[in-house]
């Protein structure tokens, strides 16, 4: 006869508990990938500023510390994503007291954008840690103004 061990709380809603946590234990693993001896370092993550005229989409993100070169920004008709690697290093002296700080990681952010653009036609300034992005609007998505007769 076989000898079988008896787990109480091994039943199905357990599993399905069991799979939502590895599931969720998977997506803060993407948010936060874990650094130096397995430690979860937060990322960078710009901040970001939207304003959608009638012919335009402009977007302002702020992104200290960082040289254009070492900027990605790539448009499609429907989104922006920006990217790059951070290393910003400051050190003060005072009172014979050195203190050096580093701060590094690459970051990555993806704006959905409202309304489809001409993404060959945008046009990007990088100028005192503020990255200002103009995309113009496809013709059709521009928003015309039309008067109407009230009766």
């Amino acid at each position: 006869m076989a000898i079988t061990r008896w787990e109480p709380f091994h039943w199905e809603p357990m599993r399905e508990i069991e799979h939502l946590q590895r599931r969720m234990n998977h997506i803060f693993e993407r948010m936060f990938p874990s650094g130096n001896g397995g430690v979860s370092a937060l990322n960078f993550i710009p901040s970001a500023e939207m304003e959608e005229t009638a012919d335009a989409v402009r977007l302002r993100l702020e992104i200290p510390g960082l040289e254009s070169k070492d900027l990605n920004v790539e448009v499609t008709e429907e989104s922006v994503s920006i990217s790059g690697d951070r290393k910003s290093e400051t050190t003060t002296e005072e009172k014979g007291i050195v203190r050096s700080e580093f701060r590094y990681g690459k970051f990555e952010r993806l704006i959905p954008l409202p309304a489809h653009v001409q993404n060959d036609k945008a046009q990007a300034e990088y100028k005192n840690g503020i990255l200002i992005l103009t995309i113009p609007k496809v013709e059709g998505e521009k928003k015309k103004s039309v008067k109407i007769n009230v009766a």
